[in-house]
């Protein structure tokens, strides 16, 4: 364990240390728009997009992928059966909504870099060398192929991600599930222990979960909405952050 008075930061993945929230949100800006100018040709619904700040931002980020699918579908009102893992769009089901998001989501990552928060870097590399722990825990199935074509997968010594949920049965967020296996897989106690997260259900799983210190990081003008969701610090970006912040919140509640 580290010298200091925390001994494990674990993170989020998209948006947090990988910029890749963005792609997430446009794979499921095509697929649910698609679907709905799908119902509105069948059944002459009026279509009403999905966007990222009315839809993506406060019912789908963070969840696992077809929770966000029923999420959102509910919040339309619209019934479809849970489906197989195996189905494809034309099975009309919330698995094959979720699998349809998916491929989109691989092709948007196949056309182009990866890119990374040099700043999320810079503090997992610095509290590293401190001897605290690091983990990542992401909702995202696709984990194992961003981290590996961003080159940084040798930084986390735990990835629990939606591969890990679905073998182990954990609850997606704003369960704390993840977020407790990846610290149990450390070996670290939650109240001696950081979650950095991006998004309102993730902020929300590190408080329900008693880790100490709980940071939500606002890319998207969202500081009241991590606020409010718990988190116990605010920023723009991990730049804000270094050892001696997390070091002294953890001080001063000793």
């Amino acid at each position: 364990m580290s010298e200091l008075n925390f001994d494990a930061v674990i993170f989020d993945m998209d948006g947090v240390v990988t910029d890749t929230a963005i792609l997430h949100s446009e794979s499921w800006r095509v697929m649910f728009n698609n679907y709905l100018r799908s119902r509105e040709v069948e059944f002459g619904e009026q279509f009403i997009e999905f966007t990222h700040k009315g839809d993506y931002l406060p019912i789908v980020d963070g969840k696992p992928r077809y929770k966000g699918v029923e999420a959102f579908l509910e919040s339309r009102k619209i019934k479809l059966p849970f489906g197989d893992s195996k189905d494809c769009l034309k099975d009309l089901t919330i698995c094959g909504l979720g699998n349809e998001k998916n491929r989109l989501f691989g092709e948007m990552l196949n056309e182009g870099d990866v890119k990374i928060f040099e700043s999320s870097i810079f503090l997992i590399e610095a509290l590293r060398k401190k001897g605290v722990r690091i983990g990542l825990a992401s909702s995202s199935k696709n984990s194992e192929a961003v981290l590996k074509a961003a080159d940084i997968k040798y930084l986390f010594e735990t990835i629990v991600d939606g591969i890990v949920s679905a073998r182990e049965g954990l609850n997606g967020k704003p369960a704390p599930d993840i977020f407790t296996f990846a610290a149990d897989n450390l070996g670290v106690a939650y109240e001696k222990s950081v979650v950095v997260e991006d998004a309102a259900s993730g902020v929300k799983a590190g408080k329900a979960g008693n880790f100490g210190f709980v940071i939500g990081i606002a890319r998207e003008d969202n500081e009241n909405t991590l606020k409010g969701n718990g988190a116990d610090l605010v920023v723009n970006d991990l730049e804000e952050v270094d050892i001696s912040v997390i070091e002294n919140w953890f001080r001063d509640k000793n």
